[in-house]
C-alpha cells in the first residue's frame, strides 16, 4: 500500500504541473483516386485540477496509514 500511495502523490503533483496533454492527428479531407489531401488536427486531454489533488491527497492518506501498521 505504502508503494501505491507513493505513485499517487507522485502522480497528483504531475497532474497539478501539467493540466493537460496535447497530441496530433493526421485526417484524410479528400480521397478521390490517385489524389488524396490530409490535414493535421490538433486533440487535447485536459483533466481538473482537482483530479490531482484528489490523486495527491489519496496518496498522503494510503502512506499515513501504512506507517500505523
Amino acid at each position: 500500500m505504502k508503494i501505491f500511495g507513493i505513485i499517487l502523490i507522485v502522480i497528483g503533483v504531475v497532474m497539478f504541473i501539467i493540466t493537460g496533454i496535447t497530441y496530433t492527428t493526421q485526417e484524410t479531407v479528400i480521397d478521390a483516386g490517385p489524389i488524396e489531401v490530409t490535414a493535421a488536427k490538433e486533440n487535447q486531454v485536459n483533466w481538473p485540477p482537482y483530479a490531482g489533488g484528489a490523486a495527491l491527497v489519496a496518496g498522503i492518506a494510503l502512506v499515513a496509514l501504512s506507517r500505523k501498521r
